[in-house]
Order: structure tokens, then sequence, then C-alpha cells
């Protein structure tokens, strides 16, 4: 295993960023960048020994700088929907920018996908790492206190790509951080996931109002298009007539999963029947945003002169529920000073 460096170009403000990237002895590889710890290509075999690239993403440092979609982005402060910009937390309210109507949009500007971090590399016998921290200072997007960040990529010999989320703050905050990589087990720019199959641990979700913020209700899956719960193709019934579907325009949903609190549990697995590659998501956290794309915008200027259409790509993203900072009875999103956020999401690659 190995990890090897390069220029990834400058910032509009003249930051040099550096891309890592991580190799298993399978041929496996993953890359990373110092620029907003994003995620830019994840390099697997399909059944025939055939390599592609399967993550959504740029060719250089320009097209993150934008990156409107988030590929492979780290999210944060508080991923996903705010409703009102605004939460409340011991008696205070604070104010959030309005960045998706009235709403908060994966916490806002700066977006942690587009600010610099410092990187420490690490190198085992069966694991390689890469190490991103940043201090998050009190007020940054309109949340309190000032947060030390870390996210580590790590990569090991079983084909696994492994998040470990770490923050810590001096005062009492929300925190939500995730990933928001777009896959695409048949390659990235193979067109749409439509025909991939998907599974997923979940016998709720938590319906949301037309700006696509959850009610607070939790609803059962069974007898509705959202039900998982046995592998199924993505374009079934993603056209459906159902509220949830028609509000999003596809999946575009926080998934209740059945996890036991603290234990990484495996929570959901995408299938490329045709060319065999599978991947499985394990993870540690309550919710995670099942998404189809639904709302990308033709992207002219993808990896290897690609162009993502809508649907090219799908999001796992493990999280918080969306919002839980304003609904009580969902699983709390607080983080009191000085306790560690500890969260593990992991991505395994196989083939069948």
């Amino acid at each position: 295993m190995n990890i090897t460096h390069k220029q990834f170009g400058t910032t509009k403000n003249g930051e040099e960023a550096t891309i890592y990237t991580m190799t298993n002895s399978k041929g496996m590889k993953v890359s990373v960048t110092d620029f907003g710890a994003n995620i830019v290509s994840i390099i697997v075999p399909d059944r025939n020994g055939n390599f592609a690239d399967v993550a959504l993403g740029y060719d250089d440092i320009r097209g993150y700088e934008n990156n409107k979609p988030g590929f492979g982005s780290l999210i944060g402060r508080y991923a996903n929907r705010i409703a009102g910009a605004s939460f409340e937390l011991n008696g205070k309210v604070y104010k959030l920018q309005k960045n998706e109507g009235e709403n908060t949009l994966h916490g806002g500007e700066p977006g942690y996908n587009r600010v610099m971090y410092e990187t420490e590399i690490f190198e085992e016998e069966d694991m390689v790492s890469v190490e991103f921290s940043r201090l998050s200072p009190d007020n940054e997007q309109g949340f309190p206190g000032n947060l030390d960040i870390t996210v580590t990529y790590s990569l090991t010999e079983n084909n696994e790509l492994v998040i470990e989320y770490h923050a810590v703050s001096d005062k009492d905050t929300i925190v939500n951080l995730t990933n928001h990589s777009y896959f695409n087990l048949a390659g990235h720019n193979s067109g749409t996931i439509l025909n991939h199959k998907v599974w997923i641990n979940a016998s709720k979700f938590t319906p949301t109002d037309n700006n696509l913020v959850p009610t607070g209700e939790i609803r059962d899956v069974e007898g509705t298009p959202m039900d998982f719960r046995t592998l199924k193709r993505i374009g079934e019934n993603i056209n459906d007539n159902y509220e949830p579907l028609i509000q999003a325009g596809g999946y575009d949903h926080n998934y209740v999963l059945e996890i036991n609190p603290g234990e990484v549990t495996k929570v959901a697995e995408l299938v490329d029947e045709a060319g065999g590659r599978v991947m499985e998501v394990f993870t540690d956290k309550p919710g995670m945003q099942f998404y189809t794309s639904n709302m990308l915008s033709p992207v002219k200027y993808g990896k290897d002169g690609a162009e993502y259409g809508l649907r090219a790509g799908v999001c796992f993203e493990t999280q918080h529920f969306p919002n839980a900072c304003n609904i009580k009875t969902f699983p709390d999103s607080v983080l009191r000073a000085g306790q560690n956020y500890n969260y593990v999401t992991i991505y395994k690659f196989s083939t069948r």
C-alpha cells in the first residue's frame, strides 16, 4: 500500500492545492485533495478486472472551487436542510444564511468543501490514511463555537474507503458532517444510475414539505415506493405518483437507519449487475440521505470531459436527521462543549 501526492492547482486566493492518491495491493485507488477535503476519484475493478472511476467529479481545482453539486464534498457544519435558516440552543436563537429559499442547505458559506485543510499522512501495513483538519471559527456560517474538525480518509486492503469524522467545540453547538460523493458503479461517465439496484436497511423515512425539509413525521416505507428493504432497481418506482417523490423529483429523502447506537452497521448496498461492481455502506450515524441527483443540471466539464446529466449519480449521505435541531423528536444533533463528535462511514467495494 502507498500514498503519492502531486500539485492539484492554485486557488483563486493563491493557495496551492495538493491531491493525494492512496493505492492498495489490489489496485484500488482513492484520490483526495486538501482543498475542501474532497474525494476526487475512486477507482475499482468490475467482475472482469476492468478498472473505472466510480465517483463523479472534476479534473482540477477550478471545478472544485465552483462545485455546486458538491461532488465528493465534505459537508458541514450542518449537512442537509435547516428550516427557516435558524435554530434555538440554550435559549438563544441563531440566525443562519438563507441559501435555499428561506432555509439553510449544507451549512452555508464558506462551504466546508471550498476551504483549505491541514494534512497528515499515515501508512500502515494494511491501511493508508490521509487526515484533513481545520478550525471552523466561532460564528462561521452563523454557528456558535470554535469547532476543531478532522476528517480522515483511509483505504484498506479489503477495498474499503473508511471516512472518520471527529470534531470538538468550545461552546455548545450543532454538528452534522457528511460526505456528498455521487457514485455510478458503471463508471462516472456512463450515464444514469436508474438500472443500479439498491438495498437500504430502513423500515421508515422522514417525509418533507415542498421545500424538502422534514416535517417531523416518521413514516413506514411498507407499501410505498420508498421501500428498499429488498434489492430494487432505482428506476423501478422513481416516477411513481407518490407525493414525496413528486416533491423531490425522485429520491432525496432521509432514511431512519436500523442500527444499534454506537455500532458500525451495514445500512445500504448499491449494485451494478451489468459490470458486477458492488458498494456496501456501513455507518454508526442514525440517518442517511438517499439522493438520486434529481437536481443535477448538466455539468459540462466533468472528469475526462464527461457531461453529467440528471440522475448520473447516486448519493448515500450518512447523517443526523435534517432539521433535527428544530425537531425535538428527532435524534439529538447538539454537540456539547468539550464533548467529542466521532462517527464513521465505510464504503466497501467488491464484485459479484
